[in-house]
């Protein structure tokens, strides 16, 4: 017969090894430059400039709606685009990028851990790492 705590053990088990868990643990394992277990805001901005610069094949210094596709609805990016043209830099990417971070970090200890990057706001950050 197997007990209740043997179940909930199981289950507990099933829930942190699931996909949302297991990528967000990943993100950390990626871009965790300094080892510490957690993403800082100097490691995020790392690696959104540089998947900023694969996401720009025409090399013309800005990513339109085509290049960002998947990572923000065209809400999000007309809210990010302060000049209205449609695209952003490098600087407004990271501005993005920044306030997802600051709203991914609720507990504001300047670093995010698997279990942030799990939640709502820490998934929308990936998408921009991604």
């Amino acid at each position: 017969m197997i007990s209740r705590r043997s179940v909930a053990l199981a289950l507990t088990l099933a829930l942190l090894s699931g996909p949302a868990w297991s990528a967000s643990g990943n993100a950390v394992k990626m871009f965790d430059t300094d080892n510490d277990g957690t993403l800082d805001l100097a490691e995020v901005k790392k690696a959104a400039s540089a998947l900023f610069a694969r996401l720009d094949p025409d090399r013309d210094g800005t990513l339109d709606a085509r290049e960002l596709r998947g990572r923000l609805t065209a809400k999000e990016l007309a809210a990010a685009d302060p000049d209205r043209d449609g695209t952003l830099t490098l600087d407004e990417y990271l501005a993005v990028v920044e306030q997802r971070f600051n709203a991914a970090n609720p507990d504001k200890d300047g670093t995010l851990d698997a279990k942030e990057l799990n939640s709502r706001a820490g998934r929308a950050l990936l998408r921009l790492l991604r």
